[in-house]
């Protein structure tokens, strides 16, 4: 079903767990969703026909790195990215709240102005305030269009992580200025606070009163435990809106996603499948897989049997090792749409046994299968 106005449905909930779709001009997302990255407007070394024949629903662009190349005026010739990349599905969008933080050697944030970056490409000033971000976003014609937060870095330091609520809530209130009325698309905050209940249920409360499509948890998968994750998620999950989609972003390993799930979480994105594929790392139903281990070196079996997407069944786990000690960029195309494919087999089991109330079951067998 395409709708024309962005909607969410719970369909079910299995203790925690919820079922659900979204609803978007350009495609349903089935929820809980994995959306795999596509940072500059491509997943890495992956077609976007492999990408869609995964039952991939929705991927990931980042604002920050499309501003800066193709650049807002290229894609805006394209009427956005969808047509630019050839992808006919939903794409969401990351604000450059992160780049905020990994890349803040060049930067500095002032709260009535936004984020004052130096190019990492060419060292040139770029200005990205709350406005500016939106504008991007809507040039890039998201369809799930996020709020500049500032995402602080580890800390355990409540007056750092204070003053990012203040300041990501101040953004969150002109994000929401800027974006106007568009039931074509979604606004999502992004709420703050570490590993703080009480920071945290702040920075919700906060962004509930502003009013939002959906609502992300930012400022996890930053360096904490999975343990300290999870422990904020059952803590702190009850404070949002059930009526609307919840984003982990970040997120992760599939024991990382198989948590969050159970904890309440509908939606994540990580980079880690393509990128653990070029480092020859496979996540299979066997577990993770070394690819490069000599162990693989004379092992005719395939990474998975039953898949037959651009013949991944007919390539050897043997084969695969030669391509990694030969440095052929084969083996990292492969392995990376092996693992995309991977994580949404994963996804699909997730919603199934949510359907059917066997959750817990799955959840219990595969929790600490990927660690």
């Amino acid at each position: 079903m395409q709708s024309q106005e962005f909607s969410f449905e719970l369909i079910t909930q299995n203790d925690n767990a919820r079922l659900g779709k979204i609803y978007t001009p350009k495609g349903k997302i089935d929820t809980p969703a994995f959306m795999p990255v596509g940072t500059q407007g491509t997943v890495k070394g992956v077609f976007v026909d492999d990408i869609l024949k995964t039952g991939t629903q929705i991927i990931l662009g980042n604002t920050y790195h499309l501003l800066l190349r193709p650049g807002i005026d290229i894609l805006k010739k394209f009427n956005g990215l969808h047509k630019f990349m050839n992808w006919n599905k939903p794409i969401l969008t990351d604000s450059g709240g992160y780049q905020i933080m990994s890349l803040s050697s060049l930067n500095k944030i002032e709260k009535d102005i936004g984020a004052i970056f130096k190019s990492h490409i060419d060292g040139k000033k770029i200005i990205l305030s709350p406005e500016k971000s939106i504008q991007v976003q809507k040039s890039i014609n998201s369809d799930i269009i996020m709020v500049l937060d500032e995402c602080p870095k580890l800390t355990k330091d409540k007056k750092t992580l204070s003053n990012a609520i203040d300041i990501s809530t101040h953004w969150a209130k002109r994000c929401k200025i800027e974006f106007g009325e568009n039931r074509s698309k979604a606004l999502f905050g992004i709420v703050q606070g570490g590993l703080y209940k009480d920071l945290r249920e702040e920075s919700i409360n906060n962004l509930v009163k502003i009013g939002f499509d959906g609502y992300a948890m930012g400022g996890l998968a930053v360096g904490e435990s999975q343990l300290e994750m999870f422990k904020i998620l059952s803590e702190t999950i009850h404070f949002l809106p059930k009526n609307k989609p919840r984003y982990l972003m970040g997120v992760g390993t599939p024991s990382d996603i198989l948590g969050a799930v159970y904890h309440g979480i509908d939606m994540f994105d990580c980079v880690l499948p393509t990128r653990s594929g070029r480092t020859g790392l496979a996540f299979t139903w066997e577990g993770k897989l070394n690819i490069k281990n000599s162990k693989f070196q004379k092992d005719n079996s395939p990474l998975d049997p039953n898949c037959e997407l651009r013949g991944l069944n007919q390539y050897s786990k043997s084969y695969l090792n030669h391509l990694i000690k030969s440095n052929e960029m084969m083996a990292s195309m492969l392995i990376s749409l092996h693992n995309i494919n991977f994580y949404q087999q994963f996804m699909s089991e997730i919603r199934k046994n949510i359907k059917s109330g066997t959750f817990a079951t799955f959840y219990k067998k595969y929790i600490d299968y990927f660690n």
